[in-house]
C-alpha cells in the first residue's frame, strides 16, 4: 500500500451508521382525528372542575337559574366570604379543623410511605420462607372495601383505646395494602446488582435503603403520596372521632354544606375548598405518575 493511500485512509473521518427513524403509520388526517379525540376527552375530564369552580363564583340567583349555566355571568367571592364567616361563628375555630386534617394527612402519609417502602424492599429483594404467601395476603386485602372491614376495624380500634383520637385514622393508614403493592411491584424492577455493589462498597442495610433504593424509586413513592393524601384529606373520620375539637375540616365543611337551600352558595364553595389540595398535589407530581406507569413493566 502506497504512503499516499495510507494517509487518505487515516484521515478519513468516522461516520456513524445511518439509523432510519421509524415513522408512524398514520396519515395527516389520522393525526388530526387523534388530536381531536384527545381534546374531547380532556374537555370531558376537566368539565366537572370548571363547573364546580364557576358554581362557587355564582351569586344565589344564578345558582337557582334554570336551565343552569356553566359559567358565572356575574362572578363573586361572596360564597367564600360567607363560608369563612359561618366557620368563624363555630366555637371550634377554622384553624383547629385545618390543623386536625393537616396533622392526620401528613403523619398518615409519612408513616404509610416509610412502612410500605421498607416492607416492599424486603419482599422484593430478599428471599425468605412465606414471602409469596404474605404477598398474596396483601393482594387479597386489596379486594375488600371499607364496608366489609369497617366493623372489624372499629372493634379492634376500640379494644386498643384509640376511639376519639387521631390514631384511629393514622394507624390504619399505615397498613393500607395499595401502597405496599405499588412499591413492591416497582422495586422488583430495581437492578439487584446496584444493591450488591453498594454492599461491596461497605454500605449497610439502612444506607442502601435510604440512599440507593428510595432515590431510584422516587416516581413510585410520589404516586403513593398522591393516593395517600387524597384518601386522608377527604376522610371525614366521623366513625372514630366524636369530639368536635378533633374533627376534620372536611367533616365541618360538609356539615355547612348540608345546611339547606340558604347555604347552597357556601356548599359550592365547600366543594372547591375540599378538592383543591388533592388537585394541586396531583398537578405538582404528574410527571412522577407518568414515569411510574412507563416503568411498571421493566424488569432487571
Amino acid at each position: 500500500m502506497s504512503k499516499k493511500r495510507k494517509i487518505e485512509i487515516e484521515e478519513k473521518p468516522y461516520r456513524k451508521p445511518l439509523v432510519k427513524k421509524r415513522k408512524p403509520n398514520r396519515s395527516i388526517a389520522g393525526d388530526v382525528a387523534l388530536y381531536i379525540f384527545l381534546l374531547l376527552v380532556a374537555m370531558i375530564m376537566v368539565f366537572p372542575i370548571v363547573y364546580a369552580v364557576n358554581a362557587a363564583l355564582k351569586p344565589l340567583d344564578e345558582l337557582f337559574m334554570f336551565p343552569p349555566r356553566v359559567f358565572a355571568k356575574n362572578p363573586t367571592m361572596d360564597n367564600f366570604a360567607d363560608l369563612f364567616v359561618t366557620m368563624g361563628k363555630s366555637w371550634v375555630t377554622f384553624s383547629r379543623y385545618l390543623f386536625n386534617t393537616v396533622f392526620i394527612t401528613v403523619v398518615g402519609t409519612a408513616g404509610h410511605l416509610i412502612i410500605a417502602s421498607m416492607g416492599a424492599f424486603v419482599l422484593a429483594k430478599y428471599e425468605f420462607p412465606g414471602a409469596k404467601t404474605f404477598f398474596k395476603l396483601v393482594t387479597v386485602a386489596m379486594m375488600f372495601s371499607y364496608y366489609v372491614t369497617g366493623i372489624p376495624n372499629y372493634i379492634l380500634i376500640n379494644k386498643l383505646g384509640w376511639i376519639d383520637t387521631y390514631w384511629a385514622i393514622i394507624i390504619p393508614a399505615f397498613a393500607s395494602p395499595i401502597g405496599f403493592f405499588l412499591m413492591k411491584q416497582f422495586m422488583e424492577g430495581l437492578p439487584t446488582s446496584l444493591i450488591e455493589a453498594a454492599k461491596i462498597d461497605g454500605a449497610n442495610e439502612w444506607k442502601v435503603f435510604f440512599q440507593i433504593v428510595m432515590p431510584n424509586v422516587k416516581p413510585a413513592w410520589m404516586t403513593l403520596i398522591i393516593f395517600s393524601v387524597q384518601g386522608l384529606w377527604n376522610n371525614r373520620a366521623s366513625t372514630y372521632i366524636y369530639s368536635e375539637e378533633r374533627k376534620t375540616l372536611v367533616f365541618a365543611l360538609q356539615q355547612i354544606q348540608a345546611g339547606g337551600i340558604a347555604r347552597t352558595g357556601q356548599g359550592a364553595a365547600v366543594l372547591v375548598v375540599v378538592m383543591i389540595v388533592p388537585i394541586l398535589t396531583f398537578v405538582f407530581s404528574e410527571s412522577q405518575i407518568l414515569e411510574t406507569m412507563a416503568s411498571s413493566g421493566l424488569k432487571d
